[in-house]
């Protein structure tokens, strides 16, 4: 589809509301192909409701949402148990279903061909997948696949084989390939690790429709948006750039909106102290009241406040650790014929700030289980250093707070029994729960409540060690933000797991790697461990092109020893002392050219004189060769110090051009 310019989604004074809660209203919103929009705001601001209504599945309190006819939607869909029993490459080819219908009904008709074969409807069939390019479909969504890390070997598995994860990347799949003009993903990158977050990016910046994403990976947004559409302050609001360059306009608009509210504050208060002294004075009395009338016609805009909440995270220790924290030695893993950990050896020391990172599946929350003794290892050790008191962070952190019947107060305060309520309440506080939060029962928890509880019980029980499995996955940007912060005051050792990008940069002074080759200890950022390996490593897409040129080299070089073959060594050098018909060899440079390597910078074409210069340029030269004609004794006596100005021939530098230019006046003033 030729996209041009012309506006692909339009948005129309769209409201929503529920109840008397207002998410957003009066929103304009025009998105345009070949641009990538990433939906930003606090959890429950209205981001995914503003996608669903774009994409039509739900309904708008007011306005409206257009877009051409023929625009095909694709939506990311979060219903993982729909294709159970399907094979996972059939999955994905059913995203493009006009496509996928005409290529099962051309096969039934190819079934029933000894019967009936029915010449027109396979022609008409024909011509749909001819024209969706449909025998390009099963290799198109085999390569997607590959790029989320779902190998060839399970594509005609059924997608129940799948975890959750992996689940949610067939159906991601599913929707980038049908092809569609304009792409609405909700949370993309969750369940995704860095090399197919990576792979996801890269396709995304070569996809030419329209994307609306909702994200809260600031790495991911900075590297594929254009635009980034705020939810906020109950409005939507369009700002042009990366997200970094939406944070500095935001609060560049906050600034100058606070700005103009107390520029005017300020102005009623002169107006009112003006009146209020001359009010009772005869001679000022009209021009108080004339003051009274314009305070009362100057408006103060409301600022609104901001849906965003930033919660306070605090982390402390104890007691210091010794100096060894844990010693992992030649641990194994395998579940069933799938080995996720082979010989694992490492060494935490105290004060690391240990980020373990790797492909999806290759076992590094295991390695966490098996470290806290929430597994068993088929072989080797974990062992614990002197006074440690590790704390526990589980991915699936409903593991943590379990199916009790607790309420957030009583679960917190089972941590610290021996201090009063309002020490709870205080804690509680400080990761966003209110007083009637606290009366919650921890199974109706959303998951990023549930995650700001169980950091609430870590600031409680003061561990020396933090081991942290996915952190923030339910997070919002400002609780990421947060918790970076509260972990870079923490001072106790920090080993985490994460495929955030961001904030593994942010904490990260030493970086794990599980590979299928084994283990990668280096000690650096994560900036320096990239530099380390030369490249983005876990850039897929790198990895493929890298491994493509280096096959053509080889191929280059295997060409060229061939080539040197057949020349039966023609292609050496001739000896020194070879030569067939007795000619004098030549030392010298064999052309011009050579001999003189720089000539074509000075045969380069000076800049053409102006017709001044051109005659400032005769008279210097028909002075000197004046000069040269006189005899030596006059050419002298010219510059001897006391001799009388007209005294011989003037100066070929100084007095004769100064002759030219009195008679060149003079003649420009007789005309």
């Amino acid at each position: 589809m030729d996209y041009g310019v012309a506006a692909m989604i339009t948005v129309t004074n769209l409201s929503k509301s529920f109840g008397a809660q207002t998410l957003f209203e009066d929103a304009q919103l025009q998105l345009n192909a070949g641009y990538r929009y990433g939906v930003v705001g606090a959890n429950g601001s209205g981001k995914s409701t503003l996608l669903r209504i774009i994409a039509g599945q739900e309904e708008a309190s007011t306005g409206e949402v257009s877009m051409p006819r023929k625009v095909r939607v694709g939506v990311l869909e979060q219903n993982q148990f729909q294709y159970e029993d399907t094979p996972i490459l059939d999955v994905v080819m059913m995203g493009n279903r006009p496509l996928w219908e005409a290529m099962q009904e051309k096969e039934e008709v190819l079934a029933r061909a000894q019967e009936h074969f029915d010449a027109d409807r396979y022609s008409a069939l024909e011509d749909i997948i001819l024209r969706h390019d449909g025998y390009s479909l099963e290799p198109r969504s085999a390569d997607i696949l590959e790029g989320l890390n779902i190998p060839t070997a399970v594509h005609r598995q059924p997608l129940s084989t799948l975890s959750g994860g992996f689940k949610l990347r067939v159906l991601l799949a599913q929707t980038l390939a049908a092809e569609p003009d304009a792409l609405l993903l909700d949370e993309p990158t969750n369940h995704l690790d860095i090399i197919s977050t990576r792979w996801l990016e890269g396709f995304l910046e070569s996809f030419r429709g329209c994307v609306v994403v909702v994200s809260h990976d600031h790495r991911f947004l900075n590297n594929v948006c254009t635009h980034i559409i705020d939810v906020d302050y109950e409005r939507v609001t369009l700002y042009p750039g990366s997200y970094d360059d939406f944070v500095r306009l935001k609060q560049a608009d906050r600034d100058r909106m606070e700005a103009e509210i107390a520029k005017r504050e300020r102005e009623i208060a002169e107006q009112k102290d003006f009146v209020r002294r001359f009010k009772a004075k005869p001679t000022k009395a009209r021009q108080a009241q004339s003051k009274a009338k314009r305070i009362e016609k100057i408006v103060i805009p409301r600022l609104p406040q901001s849906s965003r909440r930033y919660p306070k995270f605090s982390f402390r220790q104890k007691r210091h650790s010794g100096k060894v924290v844990l010693k992992v030695q030649g641990v194994c893993k395998s579940f069933g014929d799938k080995r996720v950990l082979r010989d694992v050896t490492l060494e935490v020391l105290r004060g690391d700030r240990l980020a373990i990172i790797g492909a999806n599946g290759i076992g590094k929350s295991t390695l966490l289980k098996i470290a806290v003794g929430q597994l068993d290892a088929d072989s080797g050790e974990c062992e614990w250093g002197y006074e440690t008191h590790p704390g526990y962070f589980a991915q699936d952190h409903r593991e943590l707070l379990g199916s009790s019947r607790h309420t957030v107060k009583s679960w917190l305060w089972d941590f610290c029994p021996g201090e009063p309520v309002g020490f709870v309440y205080g804690r509680l506080a400080r990761v966003l729960f209110s007083r009637e939060d606290a009366d919650k029962k921890v199974t109706a928890l959303s998951g990023g409540e549930g995650a700001r509880l169980i950091f609430a019980r870590l600031d409680v029980t003061e561990p020396n060690v933090l081991l942290l499995d996915e952190p923030t996955n339910h997070l919002d940007l400002e609780g990421i933000a947060a918790l970076a912060e509260g972990l870079k005051a923490y001072d106790g050792t920090l080993v985490f797991v994460s495929h955030d990008r961001w904030f593994v940069s942010e904490l990260a002074t030493r970086i794990v790697e599980l590979t299928a080759d084994g283990v990668t200890d280096f000690s650096g950022t994560y900036e320096e461990y990239l530099v380390h390996c030369g490249d983005d490593h876990l850039d897929a897409r790198r990895v493929v092109e890298q491994a493509s040129k280096a096959r053509k080299l080889s191929r280059l070089e295997k060409t060229m020893a061939k080539a040197q073959d057949e020349q039966g060594g023609s292609a050496q050098p001739p000896d020194k002392d070879s030569n067939p018909r007795g000619r004098k060899k030549r030392k010298g440079p064999r052309s011009s050219q050579e001999a003189q390597p720089d000539q074509g910078k000075q045969s380069r074409p000076s800049k053409p004189l102006s017709k001044a210069s051109r005659k400032r340029r005769k008279r210097r030269e028909k002075a000197l060769r004046e000069g040269a004609q006189r005899p030596k004794d006059a050419t002298d006596s010219t510059v001897t110090g006391g001799a009388a100005k007209g005294a011989g021939e003037p100066s070929a530098r100084t007095d004769r051009p100064k002759v030219i230019r009195r008679k060149k006046r003079s003649r420009s003033r007789k005309a």
